[in-house]
């Protein structure tokens, strides 16, 4: 197992009150820890700052898909609740219409049908019949869905009927510190400002089920001073599903069963990496799912030669030691403990001596000190040639 990372090495302690509840206002005040890979002291500063660390000739490439209003709660016929998250539609059932759903409560069985409230808690007029156990997703089931109008859209009803999917430990550190915060203004702050809002460009599936977190921080503004000062902008768009989060059950992070992701890149955008990297300028992703889209390309499309496929689908898993093809820097947040988040930036962290996983560490040591937030709604890390 030589050369392999132990999961234990990604775990932390985090005091409740540093998983922040709510989002900076505005976008560009969180703070940010700039890291040059060269392994100089890192700099404090806030998202607003970003221009300083960048030039001309670089290149952002964000993940521009939308969050799906994804998060479901109704009740069963016996009045118990349920709450449950949409993933994706489900296969083709004759002229029914079928999601794949996570569902949570008691006694759910083939045949129960869940009636679905409305953000107010009215009820919706939408029910979701069981049909069967999801057989890629355990926790997940085929349901068909009952009601509602034929030529509305899968992303139509979520609108109607759903909730911002905040990942639960925001909810539960809400809860505890006594705070509520109004749905509307949830959907808006979990959600990038350049997200795609045109249904047909974000994909059959409607969105993400989780937000693109690092790309939180960017501000109509702060996208302005950047193509100002000639920083280039291309989009990527990889649907954010929860398996992205998922803490790493195995004792080696590679032994972890990688969940698979769809993701598309234009041939324009290919273009720009490589004319970036050709000229000397630097490529940074805004966000672990940007990097994970743009290393995928990489390994298929090479140098660009060849045709550049609409989408692909991916199962990378980046781990201390990975060659980077495309990625030069990257911004990002500070992530869950046990995760492939933490391994993939300990990977871009790595200088010639293969000290990644130690300088992220003393980040996250340094970033617990100077009273940063994490996770989702926290403050975020630039990492810089």
């Amino acid at each position: 197992m030589g050369g392999m990372l132990r999961t234990d090495d990604l775990d932390y302690d985090l005091p409740q009150d540093r998983i922040a509840t709510v989002a900076a206002e505005p976008r560009d005040a969180a703070r940010l820890m700039v890291l040059p890979r060269d392994g100089e002291a890192c700099e404090l500063a806030t998202m607003a700052d970003l221009p300083r660390f960048l030039r001309a000739g670089d290149l952002l490439v964000f993940n521009a898909t939308r969050v799906m209003p994804a998060r479901l709660l109704g009740k069963k016929p016996s009045g118990g609740k349920v709450e449950g998250l949409y993933l994706s539609p489900g296969p083709r059932e004759g002229p029914a219409r079928t999601w794949i759903a996570m569902l949570g409560a008691s006694h759910l069985h083939v045949g129960t049908e869940v009636e679905l409230f409305e953000p107010g808690g009215e009820p919706s007029g939408v029910r979701l019949r069981l049909l069967r156990r999801d057989v890629t997703e355990s926790t997940a089931w085929v349901v068909e869905v009952v009601g509602g109008e034929q030529a509305e859209s899968d992303l139509t009803i979520l609108e109607r009927c759903g909730l911002t999917p905040l990942p639960p430990y925001i909810r539960k550190a809400r809860e505890k510190q006594g705070i509520a915060v109004a749905d509307e203004m949830d959907r808006e702050r979990y959600q990038t400002v350049y997200a795609h809002a045109d249904e047909t460009r974000i994909g059959s599936c409607g969105g993400s089920v989780a937000a693109p977190t690092a790309g939180l921080h960017f501000t109509e503004r702060l996208l302005a001073r950047l193509d100002a000062q000639g920083v280039g902008r291309a989009e990527v768009t990889l649907h954010v599903g929860t398996g992205t989060f998922k803490s790493v059950e195995t004792e080696f992070v590679e032994q972890h069963p990688m969940h698979e992701e769809w993701c598309t890149m234009s041939a324009e955008a290919v273009g720009m990496v490589l004319e970036t990297r050709k000229r000397g300028g630097r490529v940074i992703a805004v966000g672990t799912t940007a990097a994970r889209t743009l290393e995928s390309y990489a390994a298929v499309v090479g140098d660009g030669a060849g045709a550049v496929p609409g989408s692909i689908s991916t199962r990378i898993l980046i781990t201390p030691g990975y060659g980077w093809r495309w990625v030069d820097g990257m911004v990002t947040n500070f992530h869950l403990p046990r995760s492939t988040l933490m391994a993939m930036v300990a990977s871009r962290l790595d200088g010639e001596g293969g000290d990644g996983l130690k300088r992220l560490k003393d980040a996250y040591v340094r970033a617990l000190t100077e009273g940063f937030r994490f996770y989702s709604y926290g403050d975020g890390m630039l990492i810089v040639p």
